[in-house]
């Protein structure tokens, strides 16, 4: 079985030196992919910048910009029988790159931003039998019904949510806590441990292994 995994952030550069970015480590997805080597599984990681070492024996696929990793993932995604999105990619980039840095005056600057690609989304459309697509949903409030929402319109098999703002769980902390949520009403709360611990309970339920 091949099971590919996206992790990390993406960096949307604005000139050579500065870029929008967020707050993703890419522990989560790293810890899926440790948790999917162990079971013997093909592991293909697509890895947004981090300052991690990946897992041995896992094959990675180092990407920038969520572009990159749009490419990459529909190209994984060809021959994969699980994908998992657990990367936090840029909704938003600039529309025009500096190809100079933008030099400091007394003015404002503005920068306009333009829409990147839906990569989850494109996936879903693109899904293919019997493939299982998974997908994370972080949220500051609304959490069942958001992530709800975000799996039926992106076609997608469970969605593990969770909260973020939340001291000691989520993007930069050794622990998470989630709640997979599947179709036919599935719901499965899973309570804070190590991210390792949770990427081993996630991939018992959707792999249905005892």
């Amino acid at each position: 079985m091949k099971i590919v995994i996206s992790a990390g952030p993406t960096r949307e550069a604005i000139d050579p030196v500065r870029f929008i970015t967020n707050r993703s480590t890419g522990r989560m997805g790293y810890a899926i992919a440790q948790a999917a080597h162990d079971l013997h599984y093909d592991v293909t990681l697509v890895s947004g910048p981090v300052n991690i070492a990946a897992p041995a024996g896992v094959k990675i696929v180092n990407v920038e910009s969520a572009a990159e990793m749009a490419a990459a993932m529909k190209q994984a995604a060809e021959t994969a029988d699980v994908i998992i999105m657990s990367a936090a990619v840029a909704d938003y980039r600039p529309r025009q790159y500096s190809a100079s840095k933008i030099k400091k005056n007394d003015d404002d600057l503005t920068i306009e931003l333009e829409r990147t690609e839906d990569i989850l989304l494109s996936l879903g459309k693109t899904k293919k039998t019997g493939q299982i697509l998974v997908g994370f949903a972080a949220e500051t409030d609304d959490l069942l019904q958001n992530a709800q929402s975000k799996l039926e319109r992106k076609n997608l098999d469970y969605i593990a949510a969770n909260i973020v703002g939340v001291p000691g769980r989520g993007f930069g902390a050794e622990n998470n806590a989630i709640t997979l949520i599947g179709r036919n009403g599935f719901l499965q709360e899973l309570p804070l441990k190590s991210k390792l611990e949770i990427a081993r309970e996630m991939l018992e339920i959707i792999l249905k292994k005892p």
